[in-house]
């Protein structure tokens, strides 16, 4: 089969993609900057670098670059017509538009009865200084989209976190706090394909924050029904085939739901579990790419 990926050229994932498919499948990188759109007579054709993704047997998506509003809005809008024409692809659409956004996926998380912390999202500083005092006064402060800790700060302090939302709305940014959950130095993370669910903790002693790029350190989970059904539950949340699930187990016993990660990676989990993921990631839509084309 042919698969296009949608990544950077440099690419980890595409390069790990490609490798695990060497065997069986055409694995080509292709660029979301690079996406052109053809309406006419002959119906729907979408095109990257000259190629075009009608004739592939799936697409699979590797990053959520930054762009403008048009741009963002136009790649979502082109891959959904993709995928109505009879392309799969993955994760579709409207599940990376609920991910990437963390107000939307973290109300659709709490819709599907998931425990998150609570999370005050507003526009002004007075809101936000007030939803500081409601919070505990003891915050974390994200960016709406993005991932990978980047951009998330800890705020104790309400003369620092007055002048932090007044410079983010300054800035028109949109302010998403939620209560510092105390925890145990480590998180879990949950990786979900298909109906099947991996796991690994990430243990970070020195920062709050326990991703592997601020320096946690990783070992395997062993998932039990209870965490597979959460994890499978915050993926269907957001309609994700594929998704990536961060749990934080506090110190008094309670288990949040952090984040559903709808372009997840795997790097860290399969030299963890010494598994290969992108080799399942590859069976996995090749099944639905014949799946689509018998129906």
């Amino acid at each position: 089969m042919k698969f296009a990926v949608l990544a950077a050229p440099d690419s980890w994932y595409y390069r790990d993609l490609a490798r695990a498919g060497s065997a069986k499948h055409v694995v080509e990188v292709r660029s979301f900057s690079e996406l052109s759109a053809a309406i006419d007579g002959n119906g729907y054709h979408l095109r990257s670098a000259g190629i075009d993704l009608c004739d592939v047997d799936a697409v699979i998506v590797r990053t959520m670059p930054p762009g403008s509003l048009e741009q963002v809005v136009f790649r979502m809008d082109a891959l959904a017509r993709l995928e109505a024409s009879g392309v799969p692809v993955v994760n579709s659409p409207r599940s990376l538009e609920a991910a990437v956004d963390k107000f939307l996926s973290t109300t659709k998380l709490c819709e599907a009865g998931l425990p998150v912390p609570r999370t005050i999202v507003c526009q002004t500083t007075d809101d936000a200084m007030m939803a500081f005092e409601q919070l505990g006064s003891d915050v974390v402060l994200k960016p709406l989209f993005g991932g990978e800790g980047r951009g998330i700060t800890r705020l104790a302090d309400e003369s620092l976190a007055l002048r932090a939302f007044q410079m983010l709305t300054q800035l028109n940014a949109v302010l998403y706090l939620q209560e510092f959950v105390p925890h145990l130095g480590y998180d879990i993370r949950l990786f979900v394909l298909g109906e099947r669910v991996f796991g690994m903790k990430r243990v970070n002693h020195l920062d709050w924050r326990t991703n592997v790029s601020r320096g946690a350190v990783t070992e395997p989970f062993e998932v039990d029904d209870r965490h597979a059904e959460m994890a499978r539950l915050a993926a269907r949340s957001v309609g994700a085939m594929i998704a990536g699930v961060d749990i934080l187990p506090a110190r008094d016993g309670r288990e949040f739901v952090l984040e559903v990660n709808a372009v997840p990676g795997w790097k860290a989990l399969a030299r963890t579990l010494n598994i290969d993921i992108a080799q399942m990631i590859l069976e996995i839509v090749a099944e639905m790419a014949r799946q689509r084309k018998g129906s």
